[in-house]
């Protein structure tokens, strides 16, 4: 997810064999069959990733809840080769057999066995602001900039290939390089694990290409990435794949509660005497986002239209179609508690939105029985995933699950505390890259 500074902008290593689904066992058959390629790479220095970190650390220090990067305690010890992945996935919701890309970065020099990082971003409201995009960093003089780049990519391999680690990040399906003006699949569940388990599979094979190989598997992910993350470790398992540990930052859930939470239909009790902080109109976007995913996907033809106020349906079409930020200023742009028709979520309004609250509801993770550790860290002042929410399959996982509260964390800033927090700014416990260090220590 992304601050309001966007409105103001206006043959593998894992043993993954077999169809993610039954119903698209043929296309997926096929997209292994495909070829994988791997760049050439760009390398960048630690003092670089740390200079670049530096900034982003700034940024998503909101409510200056952390203290200020310190690359003697926080910096990278390696350089770090960026490499773009390409191969193929397919779609199981259409049975299409699409391009797509995603980024592996390695520390340079590695040998042999090194333990890897599935990295699944966060929220873009653009098109190729995408982790294989990252590579541009290389360039001399580039200059990273919010809202263009990946900048949670950038801190995850800052702060995990610059000590040791291998980072995948897919990409997604509709976004980066190979597009072609094919429509976003947000929070689409099935197009989301089969692309992630896609350029998982190519990262590993271009791994071995390399001369490496994994040795333990960790997955992270940050706001839609953490339900992507929570979608794909639950596959995993079911394939029987053993991963290490697994760390989710501001988690999505369950879909209906987040878009109940959104629209103002829900209000939870606040975890502060201070003020909870008010939906920010970016998620407008995002549900827009979500209606035109789930019409285009799963064929709910007419939903945008059925869910959406008519005074919206303009600036909800053309955002659907090009993601421009250019709106009409001498109109009110709608806050996520207006945009929606009246009843929504109280009584029956059509055929395509009841079919829409089904399939979330279809699509929800909360409630499974995780087989190894996942942590999942959510901010006390999250302006899009309210505490309540985040804490739902803490008692329902089987016993692996821990919830890490973070003090006045906003969005970002749960994020960036997850990677570079200690002692009371996490609840008392290590950054995350401490504690995958730790898991493998034993």
């Amino acid at each position: 997810m992304r601050s309001s500074a966007m409105l103001a902008a206006a043959g593998t290593a894992l043993p993954l064999a077999g169809a993610v689904f039954s119903g698209a066992a043929a296309a997926a058959s096929s997209s292994r069959n495909q070829r994988s390629y791997l760049d050439d790479g760009v390398t960048v220095s630690k003092a670089r990733l740390d200079e670049l970190a530096a900034k982003v650390h700034s940024l998503f220090n909101e409510n200056s809840i952390l203290n200020r990067f310190d690359a003697a305690k926080h910096g990278a010890r390696f350089d770090v080769v960026l490499h773009r992945v390409t191969t193929h996935t397919s779609v199981p919701e259409t049975g299409e057999i699409v391009k797509t890309s995603g980024l592996l970065a390695v520390p340079a020099g590695a040998k042999g066995r090194i333990p890897v990082v599935s990295w699944q971003h966060g929220t873009i409201l653009s098109f190729d602001q995408v982790p294989s995009n990252l590579t541009r960093i290389a360039q001399g003089g580039y200059a990273l900039r919010d809202n263009v780049d990946s900048m949670e990519t950038l801190i995850n391999v800052q702060r995990f290939a610059g000590n040791g680690y291998a980072v995948i990040a897919a990409d997604y399906l509709g976004k980066g390089p190979y597009r072609d003006r094919r429509d976003e699949a947000y929070v689409v569940k099935n197009a989301t694990v089969q692309t992630c388990i896609a350029v998982l599979e190519a990262g590993l094979k271009s791994l071995r290409s390399l001369g490496l190989a994994r040795s333990h598997l960790f997955l992270n992910g940050w706001s839609q990435g953490s339900l992507n993350t929570q979608w794909l470790r639950q596959e995993l398992q079911r394939r029987a794949t053993h991963i290490m540990a697994t760390a989710v930052e501001s988690p999505f859930n369950d879909l209906n509660e987040a878009f109940r939470f959104w629209a103002g239909a829900d209000s939870f009790t606040q975890p502060s005497d201070a003020p909870y902080p008010k939906q920010p109109d970016w998620l407008s976007l995002c549900m827009i986002v979500a209606l035109g995913s789930y019409q285009r996907y799963y064929r709910l033809d007419g939903l945008l239209k059925a869910a959406i106020k008519p005074d919206y349906h303009e600036l909800a079409a053309r955002f659907w179609s090009d993601y421009s930020l250019n709106f009409d200023s001498s109109r009110s742009f709608p806050a996520p508690s207006s945009l929606l028709i009246e009843g929504f979520f109280d009584r029956y309004t059509s055929d395509v939105n009841s079919r829409f609250l089904r399939r979330l509801a279809e699509n929800r993770a909360t409630y499974w029985s995780y087989d190894a550790p996942i942590r999942f860290y959510y901010g006390l002042a999250d302006e899009a995933i309210h505490p309540t929410m985040a804490k739902r399959p803490l008692s329902a996982d089987g016993g692996f699950t821990e919830g890490v509260p973070v003090k006045n964390g906003s969005h970002r800033g749960t994020f960036l505390a997850s990677l570079y927090g200690a002692g009371e700014e996490i609840a008392g416990r290590t950054d995350t890259l401490q504690w995958f260090n730790g898991l493998m220590r034993g």
